[in-house]
């Protein structure tokens, strides 16, 4: 049983491999999933393209004590003459909840909040994502700067990371 697993990953692993390096002759990824990390929230990342240049993000958040949903409308093209590599930009809104605790700023301020309340404001998006060669994974670097509405008003700028698997 543990051999079949085995070479059943191994045949996995080559096939996908190996559609991925002839899809990506052609054109970018389509889909991808993983990981977002931000100044605030660290979570799920999904994208879709709906052509070459525009694509649908959205991310499923958690921060200390809550939750947020974002979705992002962004603009992507080539940068630098790499095919490989696309500066994107973009803009979206966010909603999500938080309970009550102390929370930190950037600016090393600590905030307190006493009781739960909903997050709600608008978000851009600009950085550089680059999609490994014959690999499906596709690395991001990118800066969101957010208007918190139902809590604040208030804006900052967070730097983002994001990891995706692409296919």
């Amino acid at each position: 049983m543990k051999k079949i697993i085995i070479y059943s990953s191994v045949l996995a692993a080559f096939l996908l491999f190996s559609t991925r390096s002839n899809a990506q002759d052609s054109q970018d990824y389509k889909t991808a999933a993983g990981l977002k990390f931000g100044g605030y929230e660290n979570g799920l990342s999904f994208k879709y393209f709906a052509n070459n240049s525009v694509a649908f993000e959205g991310v499923l958040g958690f921060r200390d004590h809550g939750v947020v949903i974002t979705g992002l409308y962004e603009i992507h093209q080539e940068a630098f003459g790499v095919k490989e590599l696309k500066f994107y930009y973009g803009a979206g809104a966010h909603i999500g909840a938080e309970s009550s605790g102390v929370y930190q700023t950037f600016d090393g301020i600590n905030e307190t909040y006493n009781g739960s309340h909903i997050l709600l404001g608008v978000d851009g998006v600009l950085g550089l994502e680059y999609t490994i060669p014959r690999a499906p994974i596709a690395i991001s670097l990118d800066l969101n700067p957010r208007a918190e509405l139902a809590t604040g008003p208030f804006f900052d700028i967070a730097p983002g990371l994001g990891l995706k698997y692409t296919f």
